[in-house]
């Protein structure tokens, strides 16, 4: 039986992504990655205003991801607001805290804590992640880590 024709249970859906939650981030359990991820999974990255990519995103990839994010905010720590699940698909609305103490793609450390909201859509197959796509709040991201400037800012110079 392929991965795509085994069928697993909501609950047990819900436990994979439990798992990347808790063990592969919160826990720093690199391993687990190739527990949960299928190596063809791909990655929809959900930017607003721009087209809906699509990148793999094999186990190694994944690690390779969550090293970069925890050498940048090494405290880092996600918390899992509300999970939802259907069929192959499961939901989460989470938080990621943690305080920018090392380089972020180009941006110094700044010191800050940052907290970005984030809704993620996993597909699953045969117990692993096979697709997602990911929305993260990052114009607030941005702003707490004074890279652009606040809400209030951005009102007053538009009205000008």
């Amino acid at each position: 039986m392929s991965v795509e024709e085994e069928s697993m249970t909501v609950e047990e859906n819900k436990a994979v992504v439990a798992r990347f939650y808790e063990e592969l981030w919160n826990g720093r359990r690199f391993e687990v990655a190739g527990e949960i991820f299928d190596e063809a999974c791909v990655t929809h990255q959900m930017c607003s205003g721009a087209p809906l990519d699509a990148a793999p995103r094999p186990p190694a990839e994944i690690k390779r991801h969550i090293a970069a994010w925890l050498a940048s905010f090494p405290d880092l720590r996600f918390e899992v607001e509300q999970m939802i699940a259907e069929g192959d698909l499961v939901m989460t609305r989470s938080v990621m805290r943690g305080t920018h103490a090392g380089k972020w793609m180009t941006v110094a450390p700044t010191g800050r804590e940052a907290s970005i909201r984030m809704m993620i859509v996993h597909r699953l197959a045969g117990g692993k992640i096979v697709e997602d796509w990911v929305l993260v709040e990052s114009l607030g991201f941005f702003q707490q880590l004074g890279l652009l400037p606040g809400r209030e800012e951005i009102f007053s110079r538009a009205a000008k």
